[in-house]
């Protein structure tokens, strides 16, 4: 297991200065009749070695199950809580009752303000983002707790090559000026998986699995490079190439579409786990990676395939071997 990046805040050019090698964190989604408690899960991280999590909203029965673990935490502000959260008392409210009631038993290291979000919550983020910031900065949490928000690569188009990507929505842009002023990386959903499902008669097998020999044409040995250093050129194209990026989701589903064998989930998986470390072409650092997920969710809505993501079946036993090491 990786661990830990450790974060250093310039604030003479409002940038984060890392040092330390970053981690390899798991998602834990909670979407399933079935699931262990918080105790036995928050048990189970630190069997494996996880030392990281991200958390899709701040439920307090995980939240205490997690004190005191090391654990680090990136949680998630709801979607639908957006538009409350423009409101300078609602955000203080929020940060007191989710974040610093937490504290110091919780490592949160990122907020999430909003997941995915749909153009219907295009007006909303950026100030909810800007008043959990401040409320962040009001607590003397500054430089140890990055606001952001996670977003899904169809934000991006022109992304073959990747040289040529550039943001497809137009809010995105002011979000990217506001993660330069504070220091934050942009969190984005990578899933070669879709890609390659919705694509597979033009996606190599091999280059979705990180399992090809050989560069393509563009000069990339796997879908998940391409598609990451996609999101460096576009946030490079605003003006503001410092912005990181952390990549807060990325997985393979076991069971329940196309080529979802427990075998090709087992080989990404352990192959990303093998792979962040060195980064990408453009970027040959450590890059944070967010595995979904910790179980299988029987409880998702959507595609079979949705449910069948889990590194874990819900009575804690894995779906196949994986290790962190």
């Amino acid at each position: 297991m990786q661990t830990a990046n450790q974060y250093f805040y310039n604030d003479d050019n409002k940038s984060f200065v890392i040092a330390g090698v970053e981690s390899i964190g798991v998602c834990y989604g909670n979407n399933g009749k079935d699931l262990p408690s918080p105790s036995e899960v928050a048990t189970l991280y630190q069997k494996y070695g996880i030392h990281a999590m991200r958390l899709y909203s701040p439920d307090p029965n995980i939240l205490n199950a997690f004190k005191n673990t090391g654990i680090e935490v990136m949680v998630d502000v709801p979607n639908e809580l957006l538009g409350q959260l423009a409101d300078s008392s609602a955000a203080a409210k929020w940060v007191h009752d989710n974040i610093l009631a937490y504290l110091p038993g919780i490592s949160f290291k990122y907020i999430a303000v909003g997941n995915e979000m749909d153009d219907k919550y295009a007006n909303c983020i950026l100030p909810a983002m800007s008043k959990i910031y401040d409320a962040i900065c009001s607590a003397g949490l500054k430089g140890k707790i990055m606001v952001s928000t996670a977003v899904r690569f169809d934000v991006f188009t022109n992304t073959s090559p990747p040289k040529n990507a550039v943001f497809s929505k137009p809010y995105m842009e002011p979000i990217i000026n506001f993660l330069a002023n504070t220091g934050a990386p942009l969190l984005v959903n990578v899933y070669p998986y879709f890609s390659y499902q919705d694509n597979s008669h033009q996606i190599p097998l091999d280059y979705a699995l990180f399992t090809s020999t050989k560069p393509n044409q563009d000069g990339y040995q796997n879908l998940f490079d391409a598609m990451v250093d996609s999101v460096y050129y576009a946030i490079e194209k605003t003006g503001h190439s410092q912005v990181g990026v952390v990549v807060s989701e990325s997985g393979w589903p076991s069971y329940g579409g196309v080529d979802t064998t427990q075998g090709n989930a087992q080989m990404y998986n352990q192959n990303l786990i093998k792979h962040v470390p060195k980064g990408t072409p453009k970027k040959p650092w450590n890059l944070e990676t967010y595995i979904f997920a910790m179980f299988n969710e029987n409880g998702k809505s959507g595609a079979e395939v949705e449910r069948h993501f889990g590194l874990f079946y819900p009575n804690q036993s894995p779906v196949y071997a994986i290790s962190f090491n």
